[in-house]
């Protein structure tokens, strides 16, 4: 099987694995808000992880939030700050039409609270233009929201002008970070942000568990009632889970920077093979700073699903948009926003590489779509005919 879907799940490292292991098997099962002996032992684990994250995102420990997942992590940061906020005078908030379907849920659930919530759309490659952003800030804003790597496109966001912009005007501003994680230099002094959101399994962690950073001096009111994490989220936490978000963390941090030039190497080799040998391709989002091992490839006049199949059926797994829009036939909302036509989405997929692919993978991959990309156009032609 070649694996090309690492933007929707990445494998557990090994390293991870082990570490799991042990302290699922190993670690003891004390409730760190416990008094006796138990109970300490799992706050000092829990205390530690915390801290590892910290220094990874430059940030203090106690502006770690420990979550259930990056989709937690966003509608905790967007729900739980501006209810926190209750001010009648500040209901305006500020995103953009391509955040990931999380934030754009918690935006819908705010609008029917009352919030009055500002979609900026991209320009044609994908990325948020900077000053648009900056232009639907008024007076009335509480909160503004953008990622700060697209996961379909993998266009990287002006996340990190836009946070210093709202910090002059006292506006809260949060980022997800999702897809930035083990691809960009991931810190918070590259995006001063005040509300930060991230997901283990997308950089080598295990599924269920996510961060929030939430900076000093910011209220956000918890989703599940509760003491832990300093009264940002309700519920025994996870521990074993807390460390494996910790190393796998470090250690994406540390090969961030090798690993994005092998895999982006790889990623541009595979898109000029594509381009040379198979016409009318084109690079959604390709004429701008993108993550390094995100291609979306749009193949005129082909029916996406029947070259999703066809790659599945050779064992190559690529995605047709995000996971977390995947089932349904509605065109994806970040490419119909690039200006995109549903016709132009559908034709659309998104190879997402990572730490195990090969050039032999890009050969195989490329011969692939050699093959089923004429099939795919032919049959979108018969149904049109």
């Amino acid at each position: 099987m070649i694996y090309w879907d690492y933007n929707a799940a990445t494998p557990l490292r090994p390293e991870v694995a082990q570490a799991l292991a042990r302290a699922l098997t190993e670690g003891g099962f004390g409730n760190p808000s416990s008094v006796h002996r138990a109970g300490r032992e799992a706050r000092g684990r829990l205390d530690a992880a915390r801290a590892r994250v910290a220094r990874v995102l430059g940030c203090e420990p106690k502006e770690v939030c420990f979550t259930g997942s990056g989709s937690e992590a966003d509608a905790l940061a967007l729900k739980g700050a501006f209810l926190a906020r209750p001010d009648p005078n500040r209901r305006r908030i500020v995103s953009s039409s391509i955040e990931h379907p999380a934030v754009l849920a918690a935006l819908t659930q705010l609008e029917k609270q009352g919030a009055e919530v500002v979609r900026v759309r991209p320009g044609e490659d994908g990325r948020v233009r900077a000053e648009a952003v900056l232009d639907a800030l008024t007076p009335a804003t509480a909160l503004c929201s953008l990622m700060w790597a697209n996961n379909e496109t993998g266009v990287v966001q002006p996340a990190a002008e836009v946070a210093r912009a709202c910090r002059q005007r006292g506006i809260l501003f949060h980022t997800d970070a999702v897809q930035a994680a083990g691809k960009l230099s991931l810190s918070l002094r590259e995006v001063d942000a005040d509300l930060l959101a991230l997901s283990a399994y997308k950089f080598g962690g295990p599924t269920g568990v996510g961060v929030l950073v939430v900076r000093k001096g910011v209220d956000v009111l918890a989703l599940t009632p509760g003491h832990q994490e300093a009264g940002r989220r309700g519920g025994t936490q996870n521990v074993p889970y807390a460390e494996a978000f910790a190393l796998a963390l470090e250690l994406a941090q540390a090969e961030q920077e090798a690993s994005s030039a092998r895999v982006g190497a790889l990623r541009d080799a595979f898109e000029r093979a594509v381009l040379s040998r198979i016409p009318d391709v084109t690079v959604n989002g390709g004429g701008v700073l993108r993550v390094p091992n995100t291609s979306n490839l749009r193949f005129q006049g082909a029916d996406g699903e029947a070259l999703l199949i066809a790659l599945d059926l050779e064992g190559i797994c690529v995605s047709s948009g995000s996971a977390c829009a995947s089932g349904t036939l509605t065109p994806s909302h970040v490419l119909t926003a690039m200006g995109l036509t549903p016709a132009q989405a559908h034709g659309s997929l998104r190879f997402s590489l990572g730490p195990g692919t090969t050039e032999a993978e890009v050969e195989r991959v490329v011969e692939a779509l050699c093959t089923h990309v004429p099939r795919a156009r032919a049959l979108a032609a018969q149904e049109l005919a």
